[in-house]
């Protein structure tokens, strides 16, 4: 395996999270030229998926650290086993949870709150994204095992194709070019469905021919009990703080849909979907931290670990805080691209104003979080977490939004509180150095 460093592995990371959310950005901004309203009902039917497929976090952030730690430790069967029985698990959970999307997408949305108009697009969307999820899990599980054996272009690229093909679909079945019905909400998720299944194909071919053997599945038997332990012990206290955050943004969604306007719905989804821009960096260069400790962990070279998650946590502050900062100047501007309605313009610039201390918070996380989680200290992370998310984000949220009629900018100041709060808590535990003794291989 050649050498690894941050750079090396976080740009191809970074370009293929950009594209990665590109793809939802270019579905709601086709949707904008369809119907504002539809474009938020999509933003719902995201918030289902992701507080359901917590199970793929539990599976794909424990094999992500386990094969880091065996390769950095030179045990690379251990690794390869790994890696079959994250496939596996993922293919099988992926299917239940599309066979419940299908069949049950009406009654999930709303159970979040969505009603009306609301819930006939996110519908829609719902049963067909959410019917063929197992591909999405697919992807997250050949993707953990390749970029953690340095590989991290062969994503890049993958998603570059699925980006081209997306859009491609997406203005084709939306807007109804040609011959093509316009096929509105339905359209973006055929698009999205499609692209992905592009993907999982590609991904697949990479993985047999260039990483592992088909014969890998044959290091299952006999049954790793002492593997699925440690996924356990990795993912469910990682997957938990995800759920958590899921759980707060679909309460936060629902006091959104039941006591805010439709302005705010509206204006909530436009600036989610620029906001995402800024914390890309953050989001990379924690992924990449988390491959290179991992490694290093699994090498007993704790100083350099150390070292590396200050390095990380000072160059993701920079670019995060530039880019950041250069969306305020260009606030009007950045709204303008996905509505012309002066009301939402408006209330949306003022909330990127609010989004600088979010995401000063939200950085320290995305990256801090990451380097622990690569060391194999997970349960501290989730037990501030389990605090600051129930006490400060959702409760805070509704305190502000509602009880103090602050409306969306509640929402957001309750957040930004809980970014700063957490990430100021990352920073501690990470300087008392406990995490040094939680490396998983011996």
């Amino acid at each position: 395996m050649k050498k690894m460093n941050l750079w090396s592995l976080s740009w191809p990371i970074f370009i293929e999270t950009a594209l990665f959310m590109l793809l939802g950005f270019v579905d709601v901004f086709v949707l904008s030229r369809y119907d504002d309203l539809a474009a938020s009902s999509v933003n719902t039917a995201n918030q289902a998926i992701s507080i359901t497929t917590i199970v793929f976090t539990v599976i794909s952030t424990a094999s992500a650290v386990m094969i880091s730690q065996y390769l950095g430790a030179k045990k690379r069967e251990s690794a390869s086993r790994v890696a079959a029985l994250s496939m596996v698990f993922h293919l099988i959970f992926g299917v239940i949870i599309s066979a419940v999307f299908m069949l049950w997408n009406e009654p999930v949305l709303r159970f979040i709150g969505a009603k009306g108009q609301v819930l006939h697009f996110s519908s829609q969307y719902l049963s067909v994204v959410g019917g063929f999820i197992f591909l999405q899990a697919l992807m997250s599980s050949m993707t953990v095992i390749i970029r953690n054996h340095g590989m991290t272009k062969v994503s890049m690229f993958v998603t570059v194709g699925m980006n081209v093909m997306n859009t491609l679909l997406d203005i084709v079945f939306v807007l109804g070019l040609g011959v093509f019905p316009r096929l509105g909400v339905r359209g973006v998720a055929i698009a999205t469905t499609v692209s992905r299944l592009l993907g999982v194909v590609v991904l697949s071919v990479v993985l047999f021919t260039k990483v592992e053997k088909p014969s890998v599945f044959r290091l299952l038997k006999p049954f790793p009990k002492e593997d699925i332990k440690n996924i356990l012990k990795i993912g469910v206290p990682s997957a938990l703080e995800t759920f958590l955050y899921n759980v707060s943004q679909v309460i936060i969604t629902s006091i959104v849909l039941n006591c805010l306007s439709e302005t705010e719905l509206i204006t909530k989804t436009y600036v989610q979907n620029a906001t995402m821009f800024f914390y890309i960096f953050a989001v990379s260069i924690g992924q990449a931290s988390q491959i290179l400790i991992g490694h290093l962990i699994g090498a007993k070279e704790f100083e350099k670990a150390n070292k590396q998650a200050y390095r990380s946590h000072r160059i993701a502050l920079l670019i995060s805080m530039s880019a950041c900062l250069l969306g305020v100047l260009l606030r009007k501007q950045l709204m303008g691209i996905f509505t012309d309605n002066s009301a939402v313009i408006a209330l949306g610039a003022n909330l990127l104003l609010i989004n600088v201390i979010l995401e000063f918070g939200r950085t320290t996380n995305l990256v801090v979080i990451a380097c622990l989680r690569g060391t194999g200290d997970v349960f501290y992370p989730t037990l501030c977490a389990i605090f600051s998310m129930i006490f400060i984000s959702t409760l805070g949220s509704y305190i502000f939004a509602v009880v103090l009629d602050m409306g969306i900018y509640g929402l957001w100041i309750a957040n930004a509180a809980d970014e700063c709060v957490r990430g100021v808590l990352m920073l501690i535990r990470w300087k008392s150095g406990k995490w040094r003794t939680k490396r998983l291989t011996t």
